[in-house]
């Protein structure tokens, strides 16, 4: 299997035709219940088992869910017809700090499908002007709309998915142990 680039690696150069903003809401939509098909086949002892230095499932989970306060927070931005997103916090210390490998996975799964669920009842709501209404995006330096915020919270909720799916692969011996720690964020 390839080697997956790193997140902070992504450019995301390709800019979506505002029409497939519907589409990309229904893949943000759908996201709560891939991570609840992803993780249902996997024992709970293994959720929490760490390979080196990566975050465990459990903590991808719980990641998804911490940075929908961003998600929020730059659509919020979109509508304010700010002239700058607000900057993610690359060291994902919310992450780190929150022990997600301590809450019930029940709890985590909760919390991100109703977060997500109102992000997405927002998105819906929005009209055309503040779906292609353009602010800079603080790591790529480039002028990004609302549409293509959809697309890359949707690449980065499939960037964890896929990383679970790895790990669990990893874990359960269906391939090689892979070199998972450094790019596991």
């Amino acid at each position: 299997m390839l080697d997956m680039i790193k997140w902070i690696e992504r450019q995301f150069h390709e800019k979506p035709d505002a029409g497939t903003f519907p589409m990309v809401v229904e893949r943000l939509a759908g996201t709560p219940a891939r991570v609840d098909e992803r993780i249902a086949s996997v024992p709970p002892e293994m959720l929490t088992q760490r390979i080196g230095g990566a975050w465990t499932i459990q903590e991808h989970v719980g990641h998804l869910w911490d940075l929908e306060p961003l998600w929020a927070a730059r659509l919020d931005e979109f509508v304010a017809g700010v002239p700058e997103l607000a900057a993610a916090d690359m060291s994902n210390q919310k992450t780190r700090d929150a022990n997600h490998n301590d809450s019930s996975i029940e709890d985590l799964q909760r919390a991100f499908r109703a977060a997500r669920n109102t992000i997405v009842e927002r998105l819906e709501s929005l009209d055309e002007s503040s779906v292609v209404r353009k602010a800079i995006h603080p790591r790529l330096q480039r002028p990004m709309r609302a549409i293509d915020l959809c697309v890359f919270v949707a690449e980065h909720d499939d960037h964890h998915l896929a990383r679970m799916s790895e790990l669990w692969r990893a874990l359960s011996g269906k391939s090689a142990v892979l070199s998972l720690a450094p790019r596991f964020r």
